[in-house]
């Protein structure tokens, strides 16, 4: 299958690489979960999809185009830093296909763990971002449960970074549907051996590790935002282990909206302009981890 036929049927691909991921994550959520639920999967799944639809609407009516498409216009025009070094007479030709691909991944990958860390470092975003953390529960749904707000703050990021960098096209293309999968993967709620997570998180972002993101407890809350990749927690002092209470133990959420009725749709909406900002925004102060 040529590009040209890939980017055709980009949307049937992602669909289909979504409910994919989706289902198996689900299966193995009930073959072998890790924690107990605190809520019924009806609610929470029925409004956590809900909050998806609503999202994808919200991206169709702002966006005349999303970030593969972009990537398209970037390469015909020329647009870009990569395109721009590319199409150098100096540099055509001389530079690995492989290599641009996986430089441009990583790129991508970056900038989304800094637009995490930035949406807990602004109080108005964290507003908007906390909507994600007041899951009572973790599994493969929290992974795609954002405010269509940040949701349409991030597509403005993405295609900024985009614009700026210049990806290949079918960077982009892994690099979404990477993106995807790895978020349900890692917000799944499924146990895998300790020694296997172990290994796992020296490549990849695991449950385990991005559930400790996901404790009440600030410091923890401001850790391990990492979404493929977890090296960049690594490099940059934002990686934790384990959290402090244990896995079985520990409580998922933020200290504010812990009412069953809070993971109604809803509720879900208003969340970010209602109560007080609270104490999770990272401070400028050097936290003890």
């Amino acid at each position: 299958m040529d590009l040209e036929t890939i980017l055709a049927n980009e949307p049937v691909i992602r669909l289909i690489s979504f409910f994919g991921v989706l289902v198996v994550m689900a299966l193995w959520e009930v073959a072998a979960p890790r924690r107990a639920r605190s809520a019924t999967r009806l609610v929470r799944w029925t409004n956590n999809f809900a909050i998806v639809i609503l999202s994808t609407l919200v991206l169709r009516a702002i966006f005349p185009i999303a970030a593969v498409a972009l990537a398209v216009l970037a390469q015909e025009r020329g647009w870009g830093l990569i395109n721009h070094l590319m199409n150098h007479p100096i540099n055509q030709g001389s530079v690995p296909n492989i290599f641009i691909l996986i430089l441009s991944i990583l790129v991508l990958d970056l900038a989304i763990y800094l637009q995490h860390v930035m949406f807990h470092a602004v109080p108005a975003l964290w507003r908007l971002h906390r909507m994600h953390h007041t899951d009572l529960d973790f599994d493969v749904t929290t992974g795609a449960r954002f405010h269509p707000v940040e949701i349409a703050l991030s597509m403005g990021i993405k295609l900024a970074v985009v614009a700026a960098l210049g990806p290949p096209v079918i960077a982009v293309l892994a690099f979404e549907i990477l993106l995807n999968a790895t978020a349900m993967f890692n917000h799944s709620n499924v146990r895998i051996a300790p020694v296997i997570d172990s290994v796992l998180r020296l490549f990849i972002v695991t449950p385990d590790m991005h559930r400790v993101h996901h404790s009440i407890l600030p410091r923890e809350t401001n850790s391990n935002f990492g979404f493929n990749l977890p090296w960049w927690d690594r490099l940059l002092g934002t990686y934790i282990a384990q959290p402090s209470a244990g896995h079985l133990d520990m409580t998922l959420g933020i200290d504010q909206f812990r009412s069953p009725r809070d993971l109604w749709l809803d509720r879900m909406l208003v969340q970010p302009f209602i109560g007080a900002v609270g104490a999770y925004p990272i401070k400028s102060e050097t936290e003890d981890r």
